[in-house]
């Protein structure tokens, strides 16, 4: 891959639950067919050699196995609810590869959960080896990353709140029942866009299908990609029902598009 083009891989598409969930037998949970397998909410973007996860899943460990990734340059963190959060400790295994600190980026009030919940992280007295090192970075703005312009996308996430992430015309928009007003000026001339469709019914805290689906034909985007599914989506029997341009996400499924030059650094 040249420094020309943004990579995105879905490394989970399921809600906090995952698909299967436990205990349940419906037609989805005990399908056979692959896209209907969905580990917990995440992404990773890849541009310049450098590899970005968008939140540390629960699910981490078997993702990045899955996936071979071998290398995590900084995380985007979008809230602190624990589907998207409690895969943290799985980066000390990135950290004792190359001895430095891992820089994450979230919100503030996002930074404090990570440092209250996992504060063994931060502490001065625990041997290094044991526990991630990462360096915080609080987010209130756009912000350069390995030479492109990252820009934040501050969502209602039922009566809490959620960031988004732009990269280039690619956004990533998870954890969401409402887009603000000044986030939708940011969403402008997207090529891809990722979003949270949680399931057919509606929900206090997550996009609907039909919502989601509203919310990309307001932005004309060219493709769109609905994730954070239940075991409600039937990936090979709904996809049909889809508009065109419109796709379920899956685990595994690869994204690539041209970036913008790379910036001055």
């Amino acid at each position: 891959m040249t420094d020309a083009f943004l990579k995105l891989t879905i490394l989970g598409s399921g809600t906090s639950t995952g698909v299967p969930v436990l205990g349940c037998h419906c037609a989805v949970c005990s399908s056979a067919e692959p896209r209907n397998n969905r580990t917990r909410c995440s992404a990773l973007l890849e541009w310049s050699g450098h590899k970005i996860l968008i939140d540390t899943a629960t699910d981490l460990r078997q993702q990045a196995l899955r996936e071979g990734i071998e290398q995590v340059d900084s995380v985007l963190y979008t809230h602190a609810h624990a589907d998207h959060l409690h895969g943290i400790d799985d980066l000390r295994t990135f950290t004792l590869m190359t001895g430095k600190a891992i820089p994450v980026y979230a919100a503030r009030d996002v930074l404090d959960r990570i440092q209250g919940l996992f504060s063994y992280v931060f502490s001065e007295s625990d041997t290094p080896g044991y526990r991630p090192r990462l360096q915080v970075n609080e987010v209130y703005g756009p912000f350069e990353l390995f030479g492109q312009m990252v820009i934040p996308l501050p969502l209602a996430h039922g009566s809490g709140e959620s960031l988004g992430y732009r990269v280039g015309n690619l956004a990533y928009v998870v954890d969401c029942s409402a887009i603000p007003e000044s986030s939708w000026a940011l969403l402008q001339g997207l090529e891809v866009l990722v979003i949270d469709a949680l399931r057919f019914r509606e929900h206090d805290s997550h996009f609907s299908i039909s919502a989601a689906i509203e919310v990309a034909r307001a932005l004309q985007v060219p493709k769109t990609l609905l994730t954070h599914l239940t075991h409600d989506v039937d990936y090979p029997r709904h996809s049909a029902e889809l508009p065109e341009g419109v796709e379920f996400a899956y685990d595994g499924q690869t994204v690539m598009l041209p970036l913008p030059e790379l910036q001055e650094r």
